[in-house]
């Protein structure tokens, strides 16, 4: 799943648990599921990274740096880093399950224009109610 599309959802999930504990797992959770669905990627390693980190900001400067729905669009988004920076791999694999599992983070399926009208539809409709909507 594109990083956009991490945070989009895991901002939504975040607002629905209502915690920042609740939150982060429902985060996680929304990640790996996020992975499980086959989809491609975008080619553009700036673009996933800056399109992330702007809406994520969004969500911050709208909601509250702590605010569930920040905290939940960092949680889903999060695993994601190991894809950019130099983390441990025990045993050459990587950290998070979704990503160590063979076969769990598959292409095809849903096209990535398809993701970010996805992703845009679940930020607006977090960004809309505001904080604590």
């Amino acid at each position: 799943m594109i990083v956009s599309l991490h945070v989009a959802s895991g901002a939504a999930v975040g607002a629905a648990a209502g915690s920042r504990r609740g939150a982060v797992a429902l985060g996680l959770l929304a990640h790996a599921v996020g992975d499980r669905i086959p989809h491609h990627d975008i080619a553009s390693r700036r673009f996933e990274l800056r399109s992330g980190a702007a809406l994520l900001l969004l969500v911050a400067l709208r909601r509250g740096v702590l605010d569930p729905a920040t905290v939940g669009g960092a949680a889903t988004a999060a695993p994601d880093l190991e894809h950019v920076l130099r983390l441990p791999r025990p045993g050459g694999r990587k950290l998070f399950p979704s990503h160590r599992f063979r076969g769990w983070h598959r292409a095809g399926g849903l096209p990535a224009s398809l993701q970010l009208l996805a992703a845009g539809v679940l930020a607006g409709l977090v960004l809309g109610r505001g904080r604590h909507a």
